[in-house]
């Protein structure tokens, strides 16, 4: 067992700091990785405040990885040392059902194992994130981050990238379609990006007035200021939604602008139970429907398609000793779109 400095929490109101966890000995399908970058999920915040129940401290966050490969075991064919890789939400599952067989781990009937907050299936304890040193990974759930991305804004690709990718994808959209975003935060923009690269008509649905400009730079086609019920009637009818917002709101109003067959798609993951009208769905045959990140193949097909369409996060790359700060700024929203640790600052 190696011991590793991290940076974590040990209780639901306290602040996050600087610790020492402990890493496994690699395995012979292991490999260690030194990390370079770890981005700021919202998840990441829910899970240290314990918003959804189950947080088992101390709790080490973090599952937007980026970084070296140090080492590995004597069995790894997939890396080598040197290369850059990648590690977001899953590092196992069961490997022998269905859905794990189809490369959709992320609904692996026995459960994932989580990159953090997880009970390690394999070799006991509690998982710990990306916010520390290193981190030891099986070699089936590490993905190769392509040349061309710049490492600090490729990281959020890892989870902010895949979560919108994966339903955009599933729910075929592409030339001809019609897409709405809600939200316009740390998923909002990169799904306008990736659905713009898909070909795309876009429109973008926020309660703030001053982030249409912004959304408008993003790639979005149409900005509809959700409180004005006027640009609400007027908006276009869309093959699909992807909501992206992780606090309560109404989604009826997005369900009416909807087109038959049409599916409003949630991503963002409120605390709270979210209302819905069943005439809102039954007219027009419309289908409230949800997404969860994608599997390890889809997250190297959404790399390699950023790096194809040149697509990046927006950041605000910050040292280890602000993610206290960071994560309040994210708690109110203060953050365009995605702030990024920089792991090499935690000395």
């Amino acid at each position: 067992m190696k011991n590793t400095k991290a940076y974590g929490t040990v209780s639901a109101n306290e602040y996050m700091a600087e610790m020492t966890i402990t890493r496994r000995e690699l395995s012979s399908l292991d490999v260690q990785i030194e990390i370079a970058y770890c981005g700021i999920c919202h998840s990441d915040l829910h899970a240290v405040k314990n918003d959804w129940g189950g947080t088992n401290y101390p709790v080490v966050p973090g599952h937007e990885i980026v970084g070296k490969v140090t080492e590995t075991g004597s069995a790894v064919t997939k890396f080598k040392v040197g290369d850059t890789v990648g590690v977001g939400c899953i590092v196992d599952s069961c490997r022998n059902c269905d859905h794990c067989h189809e490369g959709n781990e992320q609904f692996c009937d026995e459960g994932m194992t989580v990159v953090f907050n997880s009970e390690d299936r394999k070799y006991g304890g509690i998982t710990y994130g990306g916010f520390t040193k290193a981190i030891v990974v099986d070699e089936n759930y590490v993905v190769k981050v392509p040349d061309t991305l710049p490492l600090s804004s490729a990281a959020p690709i890892l989870c902010a990238g895949i979560t919108v990718y994966s339903p955009l994808k599933h729910w075929n959209i592409g030339p001809g379609k019609k897409v709405g975003i809600v939200g316009l935060g740390g998923l909002g923009h990169m799904a306008i990006k990736i659905a713009n690269a898909m070909g795309a008509e876009v429109t973008v649905f926020t309660t703030s007035e001053s982030k249409a400009k912004d959304a408008k730079k993003l790639g979005a086609h149409y900005v509809v200021l959700s409180t004005d019920k006027a640009q609400m009637r007027a908006s276009a009818k869309l093959d699909m939604i992807l909501d992206t917002v992780s606090a309560k709101h109404d989604l009826n109003s997005y369900v009416n602008i909807l087109k038959v067959d049409g599916s409003l798609v949630l991503v963002g993951l409120p605390a709270e139970p979210l209302e819905i009208g069943a005439f809102n769905v039954v007219h027009g045959r419309k289908s409230l429907s949800g997404s969860n990140i994608g599997g390890i193949a889809e997250t190297q097909e959404v790399l390699d398609f950023c790096a194809e369409h040149k697509i990046t996060a927006d950041i605000e790359l910050i040292p280890v000793d602000y993610i206290n700060e960071a994560f309040e700024r994210l708690e109110i929203g203060d953050i365009k779109y995605r702030f990024v640790v920089d792991m090499k600052t935690l000395n």
